[in-house]
């Protein structure tokens, strides 16, 4: 297909603008590395606290903090910790809440101190909180007074391991966990020596943020000094101003919620709006409010804006730009016709990956744009993936192939000096298992995204689907193995096959099981029921369950997933997990449509 030549000269010039600003960018960071000590986010925060003191840097359930007193708080945080945890440079902290303003001056005070921060998701509970917990290495906690009782639970084997456990409250009956407010609020707020952190580089871990596990549990990403600068500048790469105003509303203990929102605006020395969560129909209001012009997002928020009741202000905001990944392109342009010109820049990136795109320009559905530059500093190619083997398509030399144009293959990042990849915490088998040899030639070394692209005849980069034992739903990312692990616990069940599977008019893919009953039981609806809440967050329960019937057990995953979950498709028996009834039901063809329908939200 040809392009009108007006069309190709405006996307040379897309192409030249985000050159000249990547080459910016890179140059900068080459400086801060250079510098002696090296020059961190958190020293970029402490310039702007002497350039703009009383500029606000964060709104939240309306009260505001300027620069200034996010500063003093995060030295109150850093003194207290220093005193009470006995705190050290080159120590890791984990940090067990929801997204408050105290998020961020925690983890400035902890960034003061020289330690790393290791962000839990607050919605994970026993065996996988205590997992994330150990893997990173962490001898202190903090958690936020609401999670209390998920820390009660996990308290014995915290106190055998000799960790230190914190409540932000004023007051703990419970003996093992220390209040923690009331030592902050008594701490001075004087700026502390930066002696105390002297001996950290770009390499240094700066912070831990957890990834689906693919053999089950979460995996902790190390994130570098370095890495934190890389991915704060997406916000600069996407045209982000020092006037402009961003709207955070993903969790925090996610890359996109805090290393592109947070980091990002740190390095951009503006105002971020903070929520607890997203709500759709606070949305726009909160961005006419506090005339925020920068917005993130994920798939699922972005169709829950366009499934809001019309309303005729829609386009009175001040949003211009639209930062995130996972929108459909229906929905993409749904949202641009519905509330206005937002530049929407989609992006793909791993927290841990060395690869990544941003879509730079207008075009509707994609990731991004193959250029010159981005591929010669970070070499990457698509690769032939055999779907049902899960393994890339090698010829007789033993090599991989690469995919056509227009085709879809497994994207890889070659790993460089300039392109590292640091692996997972605290596991080797799982690092490993992400490294993928003898790619292009003999003695190669690539990371393994996981994910499947295509890259069309006009060099746009497009997402196509994520393979192997991990899918997404919700926005987070469920490990397969994990899943199933939780479900052979539950006494009729003997084996179980999890997978991910497609739903009319949502994004992701939503959780299903086959599972093979133990002989000579029935299936227990109830019990199954009770064990994926007591043990799963409620993105990674199972919804839909198919009794496999005996000598079928072994049917491919990807028969299973073709399959799906249609009661006149599937011949075994089909379950539906209903949280009214706390309970799985029958699934019916009532229940089915009404899936489809939407009448049943998922």
């Amino acid at each position: 297909v040809m392009c009108p030549p007006t069309r190709l000269a405006q996307r040379l010039l897309q192409d030249c603008l985000y050159i000249f600003r990547a080459i910016k960018l890179g140059i900068r960071l080459q400086k801060y590395k250079k510098k002696n000590p090296f020059y961190s986010i958190l020293d970029c925060f402490l310039d702007t606290v002497k350039k703009q003191p009383n500029k606000t840097f964060m709104h939240f359930e309306g009260t505001s903090h300027s620069y200034i007193e996010v500063d003093k708080q995060s030295n109150k945080v850093a003194r207290a910790l220093k005193t009470h945890a006995n705190l050290k440079e080159g120590d890791t902290v984990a940090l067990f809440m929801g997204n408050e303003p105290s998020y961020a001056w925690i983890w400035l005070g902890l960034a003061k101190l020289g330690c790393a921060t290791a962000l839990l998701n607050f919605n994970i509970r026993s065996k996988s909180l205590l997992h994330c917990f150990s893997c990173c290495g962490a001898k202190v906690i903090i958690a936020a007074a609401e999670l209390k009782e998920a820390v009660e639970e996990v308290l014995p084997t915290l106190k055998q391991q000799g960790i230190s456990v914190y409540l932000l409250s004023e007051e703990c009956s419970v003996e093992g966990i220390n209040p923690l407010s009331e030592h902050i609020t008594q701490a001075s707020d004087t700026p502390l020596s930066a002696d105390l952190r002297a001996n950290i580089t770009s390499k240094s871990p700066a912070l831990y943020i957890y990834t689906s596990g693919t053999t089950g549990l979460p995996k902790a990403a190390l994130v570098t000094q370095e890495r934190v600068w890389t991915a704060s500048f997406i916000q600069a790469l996407s045209g982000v101003t020092s006037e402009d105003v961003f709207y955070i509303n993903l969790p925090l203990y996610h890359s996109a919620g805090f290393l592109i929102g947070l980091a990002g605006a740190i390095e951009r020395g503006i105002t971020v709006v903070l929520r607890r969560k997203f709500s759709a129909s606070q949305f726009w209001e909160d961005c006419r409010k506090h005339h925020v012009t920068v917005m993130q997002y994920i798939g699922e928020t972005m169709r829950y804006l366009c499934n809001t009741p019309m309303k005729d202000n829609e386009k009175d905001h001040k949003v211009r730009i639209a930062i995130g990944n996972g929108v459909r392109s229906d929905i993409w342009r749904e949202f641009l016709n519905r509330f206005g010109d937002v530049a929407v820049r989609e992006l793909y990136a791993a927290t841990e990956g060395n690869i990544g795109f941003i879509n730079y320009t207008s075009k509707i559905g994609v990731v991004g744009r193959v250029n010159f530059l981005h591929r010669r500093l970070f070499p990457y190619t698509l690769i032939k993936f055999d779907i049902e083997k899960e393994e890339p398509v090698r010829n007789s030399k033993g090599l991989c192939i690469q995919a056509m144009k227009g085709e879809a293959g497994l994207l890889v990042g070659k790993i460089t000096r300039r392109s590292p990849f640091v692996g997972y915490a605290g596991n080797d088998q799982q690092t490993e298992k992400k490294r993928l040899r003898d790619v292009l030639q003999k003695g190669d070394l690539y990371f393994n995204t996981g994910d499947l692209l295509r890259i069309d005849e006009q060099n746009f980069v497009q997402f196509q689907d994520r393979v192997g034992d991990t899918f997404r739903w919700k926005g987070e990312n469920v490990a397969t193995t994990e899943v199933a692990d939780i479900l052979t616990m539950v006494d009729c069940i003997e084996e179980a096959n999890v997978y991910g599977v497609k739903v009319e008019g949502h994004e992701g893919r939503i959780g299903m099981a086959a599972v093979k009953v133990e002989e000579g039981k029935e299936f227990d609806g109830a019990s199954t029921f009770s064990q994926v809440a007591s043990y799963l967050p409620a993105y990674a329960r199972p919804r839909f369950i198919r009794i496999q019937m005996t000598g079928t057990f072994k049917m491919k995953k990807v028969t299973l997933v073709e399959e799906g979950f249609n009661p006149a498709v599937v011949q075994d028996p089909l379950y539906f997990l209903d949280p009214a009834k706390k309970t799985y039901v029958p699934l019916t063809e009532e229940i089915y449509s009404s899936i489809n329908t939407r009448e049943i939200k998922l």
